[in-house]
């Protein structure tokens, strides 16, 4: 095969075909290669064009050829380099030597002695040996707490509830060889050091360049200590390069700038900031003022010795300055990260966006803040041993008080404006003033302040939208405790409730929704109250623990005393919660009381509120055998969760939700098409390590078995590394993958995943598990019929037909043992074909299977041709297949479908 050399595919496309081959989802795609579920389609769409081929199995084949067009990954963020590198060479090679093997190296050395600088040219040096990538992450504006989260924005890791952002990035970090570069951990060693000591022990090929004040003490690390530059060699050789990039004329003598460099200790930072006023002073006045200055700041307020020389060389640079120079110097200290001339302005009371401008340029010119351009957007920021040396000078002074306040005011304006673009482009501009959004938020006291609520709220909401959610979370928390009103307070606890239940959280969204209750309650307001209360009845019963199912009657009690009656979305939520609550097994069991709930979220009016209640009429029609019903809402649930905003965390539980339970209620309706195009809408769901797993059952009914093997060991090794747990309704999706293999004729493997699937109920037995006796009943009936294993057909058809608490699986069950009575030839099986005809009408593939079933049973080559006709019509490949194995005509036909998809022949 050749087809590589003949089709010209891109880089981005030979990479998208590469993950084909390994059966990734398009959701799974993006994520791996950080681009959109859309632009995966595009590719996918091109490449089907480009090898004239119909479908992504063909493709596929093209794969292992593909592999050798990818290009290694980058390692992302590497600081540009805009002056040459000079006089840390010996140092340069020793880090370059130390990295040729995977740990921990770290450039240890006092502010100012070039370690960023250093730390980058290596990095770019080595990227093309690390074909994994990497990242380069700037630590500065980091706070404790954070470090987790700033890694895997760097390395463009994407957050993933429920899996731990630690397991994800861990992933990540383990693909290969990466190169991980942390720059100032100083002021995060122990936060930054637990966390390089986990990825270097589950990250064999992980090698990690940190830079400090300090080393991180990590079991294993490699130290290279940054001393002064010598100034007879290095910091001359800099001096003069530096000098010459101001003054193409500058010339001194060699003995002169050597003396110049001593006095600044050979730190590189400090030879810069002089080199930098040579074309004005010349190398006399530099000299002479450099004097004046250490003689100034000689034995000042630093506790560190090693910092008193840098320190004299800023506050040199300082007084050089102007008054209105001086003035914003001191103001743009309270920035985090960047800072555009917008927010320049903001901190700077009754000066002009023209002079501040002005300012700042001449600032930049000073080389006392560094210049970049983010697309069109000029930013700058300040290194941090200078806005050190600024903050210090702004404290105890008259301007302090007022410039935090400006400074808190700018972050809620900026976090409010963001807010409301929402709906449209924002993310880039929120991520380069994130940083001092969260400064500015936690630079707040947890008490009433109108401004902080603003800024706190609007920055949880950006962080959800963002799907940040475990940041989001402390955000809304953080907003109630400084919401001025308690009503506003409850809405905040209510958002960070909704949060925690997109993090499959229940637990936590239940006390938040208590906390929200009792202060609603101290403020009188008895609606509120009312609603809270519900809230955390449907939560309780709906996504949380049977655990905390108990008290919900009482609560519900409570809340109908307080509710004034004539409001109507508190009437939505009440009638919601009395569905969901009324039935004796955590879920509604009246499509009565299911309806009213229906009822009262048309007449209110709110589209989610109308989602969750169809969901509890939906989950009474699915456990009553009513699967086509159970579909029709679930589709009905999906046109209307369409309209709602994904960034709104009330509206993102039920988007979330509403697609894995259409997907799951087509599958019970055997609407196997209907099931794998919503298994497919990952634009929804993400990547997410468990909400799209309901495609590993239609993928295995559809006869992919291949396809739903690799998404279940994918399902089983996220909850390995996730600490295993408690998911049971995973159960029936490892069931699915031991149906594969036992149509594959894998008996080995079909048992450990039988074994697997008890193990995710949290049973000894498959029929102890309300989750897992239906499907699990299914696999083990149609395995028996596919293989000729009729030994134990009386006890399994037994079993199909046994009570079981969950219904959704039911016909699969019951329709499968009863064929398996036919096949094994019991004396019962018309009795049984006859107890199963409920079943067709509810589930296209039950009607299919039970015509065949009957078929056998009468020998009637009709039923059976119309059975195999009724698989065809859903796309079940393998069943058609073995279907027309029956009819002597078509056997052969059925055989090569069979051998194509890897079948084991049937028993037949």
């Amino acid at each position: 095969m050749d087809g590589l050399r003949r089709v010209e595919i891109s880089e981005r496309e030979a990479e998208v075909l590469v993950a084909i081959g390994e059966h990734r989802s398009n959701a799974q795609i993006a994520n791996q290669l950080h681009i959109s579920i859309r632009t995966v389609e595009t590719h996918v769409s091109s490449l089907l064009r480009k090898y004239g081929v119909a479908g992504r199995r063909e493709l596929a084949e093209h794969a292992s050829e593909a592999a050798a067009r990818r290009s290694p990954l980058t390692v992302l963020g590497i600081p540009p380099s805009r002056t040459s590198f000079i006089g840390r060479e010996r140092e340069r090679d020793a880090v370059l030597t130390a990295l040729e093997k995977p740990g921990l190296v770290t450039l240890v050395g006092p502010g100012g002695m070039g370690k960023t600088r250093l730390a980058a040219v290596v990095a770019d040096a080595l990227a093309s040996a690390f074909p994994a990538g990497g990242a380069f992450v700037d630590l500065v504006p980091v706070r404790d707490g954070l470090v987790l989260s700033a890694v895997a924005d760097a390395l463009e890791v994407v957050e993933r509830p429920p899996t731990p952002l630690v397991r994800t990035l861990l992933d990540r970090l383990s693909t290969g060889s990466v190169l991980l570069v942390l720059d100032n951990c100083e002021h995060l060693v122990d936060e930054v050091g637990r966390l390089v000591d986990r990825a270097l022990a589950g990250c064999p090929n992980l090698a990690v360049l940190a830079t400090s004040r300090e080393r991180l003490g990590v079991p294993g690390e490699r130290i290279i200590n940054l001393a002064p530059l010598s100034s007879d060699s290095d910091a001359e050789r800099l001096f003069r390069d530096r000098a010459r990039a101001v003054d193409p004329e500058f010339d001194a003598a060699p003995s002169a700038i050597r003396d110049l460099c001593a006095n600044l200790d050979g730190m590189p930072l400090a030879i810069e900031l002089a080199a930098s006023r040579s074309g004005s002073l010349g190398i006399d006045g530099l000299r002479t003022a450099l004097e004046d200055r250490l003689r100034l700041l000689t034995g000042g307020r630093h506790h560190d010795p090693r910092h008193r020389s840098i320190r004299a060389v800023i506050g040199w640079s300082y007084e050089l300055l102007d008054a209105d120079e001086r003035s914003l110097f001191r103001r743009l200290a309270v920035f985090a990260g960047g800072f555009d001339v917008e927010s320049a302005v903001a901190v700077s009371a009754g000066m002009r966006r023209g002079a501040v401008a002005d300012l700042l340029g001449r600032l930049a010119d000073k080389s006392l803040v560094v210049h970049h351009r983010a697309d069109a957007t000029s930013r700058w920021r300040m290194l941090e041993s200078l806005r050190a040396y600024a903050r210090d000078e702004l404290a105890g002074t008259a301007e302090q008080e007022e410039l935090g306040r400006r400074y808190l005011d700018w972050a809620a304006q900026t976090a409010v404006d963001l807010e409301g673009r929402l709906d449209g482009e924002w993310r880039r501009e929120f991520d380069a003033v994130a940083d001092d959004l969260r400064a500015a938020s936690a630079a707040t006291r947890p008490a009433p302040d109108p401004v902080a609520y603003r800024l706190t709220r609007s920055l949880a909401h950006l962080t959800f939208a963002k799907q940040s959610f475990i940041e989001a979370l402390e955000h809304y928390r953080a907003a109630a405790d400084r919401a001025g009103e308690p009503v506003a307070a409850v809405a905040e606890l209510r958002c960070a409730a909704a949060t925690a239940i997109a993090m499959s959280d229940g637990a936590t969204a239940y006390q938040l929704l208590l906390d929200a209750a009792a202060l609603a309650g101290t403020a009188g307001a008895g609606t509120i109250r009312a609603v809270a209360l519900a809230e955390a009845v449907t939560v309780a019963h709906r996504f949380a623990a049977p655990a905390l199912q108990e008290d919900t009657a009482a609560l519900l009690r409570e809340a109908d005393a307080v509710v004034d009656p004539s409001d109507q979305h508190a009437a939505a939520v009440l009638a919601s919660a009395r569905a969901w609550q009324h039935g004796a097994d955590g879920g509604a069991a009246d499509a009565a009381v299911a309806q009213l709930a229906v009822d009262a979220a048309r007449r209110a009016g709110e589209p989610h509120l109308l989602a969750g209640a169809l969901d509890a009429l939906g989950f009474v029609a699915a456990d009553s055998g009513r699967a086509r019903e159970a579909h029709r809402l679930a589709t009905e649930r999906l046109r209307i969760v369409e309209q709602l905003p994904e960034h709104d965390p009330l509206a993102a539980v039920e988007v979330i939700d509403a697609y894995y339970v259409a997907a799951v209620y087509a599958l019970c309706a055997g609407d196997l098409p209907a099931a794998l195009a919503i298994g497919q809408r990952d634009e929804i769901t993400g990547d997410h390590p468990y909400l799209g797993l309901q495609i590993v059952q239609a993928l295995a009914l559809s006869g992919r078995f291949h396809e739903a093997i690799a998404q279940a060991d994918m399902m089983w090794d996220n909850w390995l590394r996730d600490g295993s747990p408690v998911r049971e309704w995973l159960a029936p999706h490892a069931a699915a993958a031991a149906l594969a293999h036992g149509m594959l004729g894998d008996l080995e493997q079909t048992r450990m995943w039988r074994a697997r699937s008890c193990e995710l109920a949290r049973v000894e037995r498959p029929e102890e598990s309300k989750f897992l006796a239906a499907s699990a009943a299914f696999v083990d009936s149609r395995v028996a019929i596919h293989l000729g294993r009729l030994d134990d057909a009386s006890e399994l058809v037994e079993r199909a037909f046994a009570p079981f608490r969950r219904h959704w699986y039911e016909g699969y069950a019951r329709v499968t043992g009863a064929e398996l009575g036919v096949v094994a030839g019991l004396p019962d099986a018309a009795e049984r074909l006859a107890a199963v005809e409920r079943y067709g009408p509810e589930s296209e593939w039950a009607a299919a299977c039970l015509l065949r079933a009957r078929g056998r049973h009468e020998g009637d080559p009709a039923a059976v041709a119309a059975a195999a006709a009724g698989f065809e019509l859903i796309g079940a490949r393998a069943e058609r297949a073995c279907t027309l194995l029956l009819l002597s005509d078509r056997a052969d036909e059925g055989r090569r479908e069979l051998a194509e998809l890897g079948c084991a022949l049937p028993a037949t």
